[in-house]
């Protein structure tokens, strides 16, 4: 009897062993399926998130989002227009991922689809004289130095992630307005 109980004890063991792996197992899938999220290719005719603009038709970064509650990447024609999207209170606390063009590597008139780089991680020059879709856009680079190399030659201003805000959004758009 004695020996029934220990090996009843030792089943038990195992089987919660079993289900804890399960678990963990179930974890990693999920975690996988997370990060199976990256940027997509953007293709003829579509629409910018922002302001319905054909992306394809203008020259510039463009940007990707991928945000909570919203299936699928949301596209930009600009990196003013992403960052426009993310500095938005109701949507800042939802984006999960960003993608921005590497403009070292890629032309301003077509950016390459597979120059896209981590947009929390990049470097941006604000004030510079190349145009977006809209006008005034943000130049986005992998490297510091890059971006620096950039503002030396087409003015402006290099700034991390981070120190993008409404107020650098609002000041972009003003300087860059034509007299009417």
């Amino acid at each position: 009897m004695k020996y029934l109980l220990a090996h009843a004890f030792v089943i038990r063991i195992l089987f919660l062993l079993l289900i804890l792996a399960a678990s963990l197992i179930g974890c990693t899938a999920d975690k996988k399926i997370s990060l199976a999220h990256q940027v997509v290719a953007i293709e003829n005719g579509e629409e910018c998130h922002l302001c319905g603009m054909i992306i394809t038709n203008y020259s510039g970064p463009k940007g990707q989002l991928i945000s909570k509650g919203q299936e699928g990447n949301l596209k930009f024609c600009s990196t003013l227009d992403m960052f426009a999207f993310i500095v938005d209170p109701e949507n800042s606390h939802n984006i999960q991922q960003a993608f921005v063009h590497d403009m070292a590597v890629t032309p301003w008139d077509r950016p390459d689809e597979e120059t896209y780089i981590d947009a929390r991680k990049a470097w941006y020059v604000i004030g510079h004289a190349k145009q977006g879709s809209m006008g005034a856009t943000l130049a986005s680079f992998a490297r510091q130095q890059d971006a620096q190399a950039f503002a030396d030659v087409e003015g402006g201003e290099v700034l991390s992630f981070d120190q993008i805000n409404l107020q650098t959004l609002v000041d972009m758009s003003s300087v860059h307005k034509s007299p009417i």
